[in-house]
């Protein structure tokens, strides 16, 4: 099973061109001189590059990262393993984590999606869950940039081909357009999966004399220098970088989820970890410094797919499909009986030893001796100067004339690439494989039925990037919310949060500010929510030629529904329903979906975050799910009220009639599309006793109209048929699709 694999006869000089050209500074190559007390070998010099990269070693975050809050009751295992843990009762665990591709996926479309989604799987899987539910979250640039139609195709074609060949429904996600993203779109994946509580793997390495096994695909040379090309920003050079995406194959994947589940439902297994980013090197390192071990590995061991691969090539090769695992002495048998039923790769690579170092051997002599707790510890963490974000001036509705009617801009909004159905995207991705999704994308949160009980999940990913480039703190903080806010809209109670942190280059001070912004907003609103964050990935130097994306902070949150038949969606169910409005409305324009589309100006402050308010709307939002005292929710966010009650009017195919209320002063196109924090729709058939709620626990609740026919007609300023608006919000999407491209050849 093992190929021949032969170390390049004429060791490379190591250059300061070569240092650089493996992404580390002078001062970071003075740090490696320091730790090895010599110079390295071209191996151990790529060593060093992928495990203090940015994408592996957070060098400008952690800092940063440590502030978060990561600890609640219900928490298991927080931030550090390869994905999050939390204890969702009745002896089961949910196990869930989000992870960017978006460098890969801009080069190459297809395969960079595709491989985001086998990653982001082996990390869930990893840890004994059986992964059950994909998300996505994407941003592509503006939709008349030539390479948009392109990127949207493949990254989507590559999501569902893996996704689908893996049979795990994708149930929930997002996608926006922005010319920020023009030269970097984000393509975010994340899986969550399902445990035993008490049979959960972790990575430590231990035990002297363990066997370390390779198990899985081949190694190739496809995906080398992944990690480092994550960790710098594109210029006109981007697409020859296209040898560092790797290539998945998802039957592939099938197989070895299914093989590892069979062989984690013994005990033969020690510790174990996914080949990800730097592949052999950094899964290794990590097994061997968190168990406090050293290893030995013989490199002519390792399953290769090309001939004459050296060392180096070997070790930072990041092809897709493959672990590593240490076993308990004695048990190889046993084990590479079930990788060989499951028709993949087998082989015992080396040994754990009590040296602290790991030792590579080619051909019979070592290629490479390094120590592993130093170079995995001691990588460089930066304080990077950073400035904080001017606040933005804030803006009165009252000072803002719309330039079109109220009908003409909620058809607009509608139909804009923001807010527009994205129904082209999942109808292609198999939502409802394994019988347990019960609701599929498109609402608030996706929700899955936890196997064989009536129990559910609800997912969900959100994050509002122009709220955060106005003001990094606010949009932090929104960001957090939004995705609570969204469990609750489903029923569900929200429990704990993954993020995806995607921004440009921190070596700008100005890009630095809006990092520690989010990460400073954001804890705010996980502490004030009881909303922990348990993993994450932070996604750094997304830009080209000096222009940064816009600062996106995804946030992918997990929570419980324990009787699903109290579970919620934003449907209008029947006529002659109350429709209620949870929170106040103060008209707030500024850095909206309404000010861009419809005023076309991007200026303002975002809606403030009153944290302690949006936490007792949505307590005693999801009270009333609870008491089964409303039929429909959905939380009011981009496009305000309009916005949402249209969408729940496309949902159930019903009209609604709306008053509008004397708003002091507020312009109607402010109370209609107003972005203010904290606000749910609801219909309830008897809206006395939520009302009765609300007054006894201080709740603003507004009796808005009812659900009544078949146009939404709100006082004097919106009439408008169902059907219209459903076209308006279906057509754009498919449309912009369809239009004939050149570029849609290369996926």
């Amino acid at each position: 099973m093992s190929g021949q694999a032969t170390q390049t006869a004429t060791p490379a000089e190591i250059t300061p061109e070569l240092v650089a050209s493996h992404g580390l500074s002078e001062d970071e190559y003075a740090r490696v001189l320091e730790i090895l007390g010599r110079e390295p070998n071209l191996t151990e010099l790529g060593i060093f590059s992928v495990m203090w990269s940015e994408h592996c070693s957070y060098k400008s975050s952690k800092k940063w990262l440590k502030t978060l809050p990561t600890e609640a009751p219900w928490v298991i295992c927080g931030p550090g393993e390869n994905a999050g843990i939390i204890d969702i009762g009745e002896g089961l665990a949910a196990v869930f984590k989000m992870e960017s591709h978006n460098h890969p996926s801009f080069i190459e479309p297809y395969q960079g999606a595709a491989t985001g989604v086998g990653g982001i799987l082996r990390d869930v899987f990893t840890m004994g869950a059986r992964p059950v539910a994909n998300l996505n979250a994407l941003r592509f640039g503006a939709p008349d940039h030539p390479k948009t139609r392109h990127l949207v195709a493949g990254v989507v074609a590559g999501i569902g081909g893996y996704g689908n060949c893996m049979g795990i429904p994708t149930v929930g996600g997002e996608c926006q357009f922005d010319p920020s993203y023009n030269g970097n779109i984000l393509v975010n994946a994340m899986t969550v999966g399902l445990a035993d509580r008490d049979r959960i793997f972790y990575s430590a390495a231990t035990g002297v004399g363990n066997p370390v096994v390779y198990v899985g695909s081949k190694t190739g040379r496809d995906g080398i220098h992944g990690a480092t090309m994550a960790s710098a920003e594109f210029d006109e050079e981007t697409d020859a970088k296209r040898p560092t995406v790797q290539v998945g194959d998802p039957f592939t994947e099938k197989l070895l989820l299914e093989a590892c589940l069979e062989l984690m439902a013994g005990d033969a297994i020690i510790a174990i970890q996914d080949m990800g980013a730097a592949g052999l090197t950094c899964s290794t390192f990590e097994m061997a410094d968190k168990g406090g071990t050293g290893i030995e590995m013989d490199l002519d061991q390792v399953p290769i797919r090309e001939p004459g691969m050296s060392a180096y090539e070997i070790m930072l090769s990041e092809s897709q499909e493959r672990m590593v695992m240490v076993l308990k002495p004695g048990r190889e048998d046993e084990a590479r009986a079930v990788f060989e039923k499951w028709e993949l790769d087998f082989s015992v690579v080396g040994h754990l030893t009590d040296s602290g170092r790991m030792v590579l051997k080619q051909g019979g002599a070592v290629v490479a001796d390094l120590p592993i707790a130093p170079l995995a510890e001691a990588s460089p963490e930066y304080d990077r100067p950073w400035q904080p974000t001017p606040k933005p001036e804030p803006l009165a509705a009252a000072d803002i004339d719309s330039p079109i009617t109220d009908n003409e801009a909620l058809l607009r909004l509608l139909a804009s690439p923001e807010l527009c159905a994205k129904s082209w995207i999942w109808e292609q991705y198999d939502h409802m494989v394994m019988g347990d999704t019960v609701e599929r994308p498109g609402g608030d949160a996706g929700v899955v039925r936890i196997h064989g009980s009536n129990r559910g999940l609800a997912v969900t990913s959100d994050c509002s990037p122009r709220y955060c480039y106005a003001d990094p703190r606010i949009g932090g903080a929104q960001a957090v919310a939004e995705a609570w806010r969204n469990l609750t809209a489903a029923g569900a109670r929200p429990l704990a949060i993954t993020d995806c942190m995607n921004f440009g280059n921190p070596e700008r001070p100005e890009i630095m500010g809006q990092f520690v912004g989010c990460i400073e907003g954001m804890g705010a609103a996980c502490r004030a929510l009881d909303f922990p964050v348990v993993s994450g990935n932070v996604s750094f130097y997304n830009e080209t030629n000096g222009e940064g994306i816009l600062p996106t902070p995804a946030i992918g949150g997990v929570g419980v529904i324990d009787d699903l038949s109290r579970r919620m969606t934003p449907s209008f169910k029947a006529a002659g329903e109350a429709i209620l409005l949870v929170g106040d409305t103060t008209g707030h324009l500024g850095a909206t979906a309404w000010l861009r589309e419809i005023a076309n100006r991007r200026d303002g402050a975002p809606p403030a975050m009153d944290l302690e308010t949006e936490r007792g709307n949505g307590d005693f939002t999801r009270g009333l799910i609870e008491e089964g005292l409303v039929t429909a929710c959905h939380d009011v966010a981009s496009g305000g009220i309009a916005v949402a009650l249209a969408e729940m009017a496309i949902s159930g195919g019903l009209g609604a009639t709306i008053s509008m209320p004397e708003n002091g002063g507020i312009p109607a196109h402010g109370w209609l599309f107003a972005e203010d924090q904290g606000r749910y729709l609801l219909t309830a058939p008897d809206p006395d006793p939520v009302m009765a709620s609300a007054q006894k626990a201080g709740i603003a609740v507004t009796h808005m109209g009812e659900t009544a026919g078949d146009l939404l007609t709100v006082g004097d300023s919106i009439a408008i048929s169902v059907a219209e608006l459903e076209r308006a919000h279906q057509s754009w999407l498919p449309e912009f699709m369809a239009a004939p491209d050149e570029n849609l050849d290369e996926t």
